[in-house]
């Protein structure tokens, strides 16, 4: 199959790759040349222009940082989409964007698909990722054989947007799960417990989480570099806000998460990953 990809940053890069070890034709375009290039090795053929990249393509993946590049990209490509073709926006960006751009594409004959993922660089590079899809059934099933190289489990939620206000849905579990890991964390160090110790007693029982076994032992190392970056899940925490208003729900957690990452940033962690959070409910929780 003709794929095209767009976005090959730390997500994009290993999902790209997969589709190619699986004996797909890939064309890669990414606004930083270089990131795409590295790909060649694997068998991709560069483009030098989005455009360029998705024309002739039976699939488009795009996989970008946020809503306003998502936009942007499609602005690009557009011209040369035809009828018949499937976009697949695998980013995380606004529901009411995805719906938009759905019913702008429709007009061309082409299907979209919202299909963010969940998982971070391991859940890419693996093949495990959740993939949460929006959009017409009849597109996703025909997607669904593409989407099985790059997730573990994939889910269809409904219409245009479902995808991404799952997605936000996600984010908003990940990002309490992962405070308390770190609260838990931080009160059994300052108990004069093994925080390693700690992450093994607890990880089985009832205290277990995705958070807790993969970040846990990062958090207890001191180990921030990225699987995710802070300045992603800001990102995201920001649409959940603007969807939460949309909806009429007050989330108070919600509120406490978008302070510690904030925070977490302010620290100089923004290009951090995710458990760099327990940096900033350090600088907190001391006594000064």
């Amino acid at each position: 199959m003709e794929i095209a990809w767009i976005g090959t940053g730390i997500m994009g890069a290993p999902m790209a790759r997969r589709l190619l070890k699986a004996g797909e034709r890939v064309r890669v375009y990414n606004r930083t040349p270089e990131r795409a290039r590295l790909l060649a090795a694997d068998g991709a053929i560069v483009a030098s222009e989005a455009a360029q990249a998705v024309a002739g393509a039976e699939v488009v993946f795009i996989m970008v940082p946020d809503t306003p590049d998502v936009e942007a990209t499609i602005s690009r490509i557009e011209p040369a989409l035809k009828a018949g073709q499937t976009v697949i926006d695998m980013s995380t960006v606004s529901p009411h964007a995805e719906r938009a751009i759905a019913a702008r594409l429709s007009k061309l004959g082409v299907e979209y698909l919202d299909a963010p993922v969940s998982g971070g660089e391991t859940g890419a590079i693996e093949g495990t990722l959740a993939i949460m899809v929006g959009g017409a059934e009849t597109a996703f099933e025909k997607a669904r054989p593409l989407l099985e190289v790059l997730g573990k489990r994939i889910t269809y939620m409904g219409a245009s947007g479902a995808g991404q206000m799952t997605k936000l849905a996600n984010q908003i579990a990940v990002s309490l799960t992962l405070e308390a890991a770190a609260e838990a964390l931080a009160f059994a160090r300052a108990g004069g417990l093994d925080p390693a110790r700690v992450l093994e007693a607890i990880g089985a029982g009832a205290a277990g989480s995705w958070q807790l076994s993969n970040l846990g032992p990062k958090i207890v190392a001191g180990d921030y570099r990225p699987g995710f970056f802070i300045r992603l899940i800001r990102k995201d925490l920001r649409l959940v806000s603007g969807a939460a208003r949309e909806n009429g729900i007050s989330l108070p957690g919600l509120a406490l998460m978008a302070s510690m990452f904030n925070a977490a940033a302010a620290l100089g962690h923004d290009l951090d990953g995710t458990q760099a959070v327990a940096a900033a409910l350090d600088s907190f929780a001391r006594p000064q």
